[in-house]
């Protein structure tokens, strides 16, 4: 696989994604549904949005794994969640660090939306090339 990142504007260089990612010649192709912070139980994890987040991403990095990928090749991740205020407030620490470990440029798109199953407070939808 070849990755190309496109981000033509100055200020990409400060946020948590790129404009455009183009691939060449993937092996494969993986479309993730969007994962929240269900315990093995399937039961929903009702916490503050940061543990929620990264209940979210253990689910996340445990679903790419399985699926025989790594977290690296995430192309695209589409965030939902309840309160973009709260989301930027608190969470981005956490998920700039995640993005960092894994060295993941992707197209991003970030939704506030009304409500997720559960109570929950945020959703990650991501597609995964290798």
């Amino acid at each position: 696989m070849q990755k190309n990142t496109t981000d033509p504007w100055e200020w990409g260089k400060y946020t948590n994604s790129v404009q455009a990612v183009e691939i060449k010649e993937p092996q494969g192709t993986l479309y993730c549904s969007g994962q929240v912070a269900i315990d093995a139980n399937g039961q929903p994890v009702a916490s503050d949005m940061k543990t929620q987040l990264e209940l979210t991403i253990q689910n996340l990095e445990h679903l790419i794994g399985e699926a025989g990928y790594e977290p690296g090749g995430i192309v695209r991740l589409n965030v939902y969640t309840t309160s973009t205020q709260e989301f930027f407030t608190i969470c981005v620490p956490t998920y700039q660090a995640w993005i960092q470990k894994h060295g993941i440029k992707q197209a991003t798109s970030m939704l506030e939306v009304k409500g997720l199953f559960g109570g929950l407070t945020v959703e990650l939808e991501a597609t995964v090339v290798r």
